[in-house]
């Protein structure tokens, strides 16, 4: 694969393109100011506006949530995984049908295999900028979001409606929902009783890495942090491994299906037959089925990453407690 067409598949961290109308809390106060970016996939959207940087297939999908601090994202469930690790800043995760079940606090290069099925939130309580990278099981991400019932009527209250087809529409902005569609059904407590609440206790220990944990027991090979083997057992639809500088290889592999590379700390150079490139934190890089490639880092200093491979399982499970 030449330079250029392996440059479509790299998205540099400051040419990320944010959409700020992506969900229906978008106009709720204490959750206004939040940008989410599409990277790989399709992604869970709600925004006609919405960028996507590559739209080749996966089976897994890459994105992104930047937010200020004080910054929350409202309670919703996937139907597929919901993996996150934090690339900047200091961020508070919660979860329950009002958000009081469970939390915990995730500093940079920590990550979270949140339990599928259950409510969840999170906000910045860093004193800066901080950004969060995602990653969403299957190519379609589980057709969307299932958002708790209070986060509809909030966001109808400022005058967004949540189409029964998963469409925003802006009734300050004097649009309305399509003739014969009607809006988003709220969840019956019936339907409710579905979402889990479990503990912090039961959630935290078997579903969150803390990097300098991860940074310890990488030291000499790769540490598969979720995958059917992995320190997190899971089968989510692809796998995460952690690669530090003492773990990092220059040996060529290849994979049957696509990988992704994130970096968290340091800078990194990625061989592939046919080029090369470096690539820094908040970088992402798609490297195709059956390419031979090798990464390790380029400068000195602290070095890590993420390494997400499709493994073509179906996407996800549920939590199960």
């Amino acid at each position: 694969m030449t330079p250029q067409e392996m440059d479509a598949r790299i998205v540099r961290y400051g040419d990320l393109k944010p959409c700020r109308t992506a969900f229906i809390d978008a106009h709720t106060p204490g959750s206004d100011q939040k940008e989410n970016f599409t990277i790989i996939g399709g992604g869970v959207s709600e925004s006609a506006d919405q960028h996507v940087h590559i739209t080749i297939p996966h089976g897994f999908n890459i994105g992104a949530a930047g937010q200020p601090p004080k910054c929350r994202n409202s309670l919703h469930s996937h139907r597929t995984a919901e993996v996150f690790f934090v690339l900047s800043g200091r961020w508070r995760f919660f979860w329950g049908r009002w958000g009081d079940a469970g939390e915990v606090v995730l500093e940079a290069g920590d990550i979270f295999n949140i339990p599928t099925g259950i409510f969840r939130g999170f906000e910045n309580i860093g004193d800066d900028y901080g950004m969060i990278m995602a990653i969403l099981g299957g190519d379609d991400a589980g057709g969307g979001v299932i958002w708790a019932p209070q986060v509809i009527e909030d966001a109808q209250a400022h005058g967004l409606v949540l189409s029964e087809k998963g469409r925003l529409y802006d009734t300050k902005k004097g649009e309305n929902l399509p003739e014969g569609e009607g809006p988003m059904p709220l969840l019956t407590d019936e339907e409710l009783k579905a979402f889990p609440e479990p503990t912090s206790m039961q959630v935290v220990g078997g579903y969150v890495r803390r990097y300098w944990d991860m940074v310890a027991i990488s030291d000499k090979n790769p540490t598969t942090v979720i995958g059917e083997g992995g320190i997190i057992r899971d089968k989510p639809g692809f796998e995460v491994s952690f690669i530090t500088r003492d773990s990092a290889s220059d040996k060529m592999e290849r994979h049957a299906h696509p990988a992704v590379y994130m970096p968290v700390k340091g800078h990194w150079r990625v061989d592939w037959e046919g080029g090369t490139t470096t690539l820094a934190p908040g970088d992402t890089m798609s490297i195709p089925e059956n390419l031979d490639h090798r990464a390790y880092p380029s400068m000195t200093g602290e070095a890590a990453m993420y390494h997400v491979v499709g493994t073509g399982d179906p996407a996800g499970l549920t939590w199960t407690g």
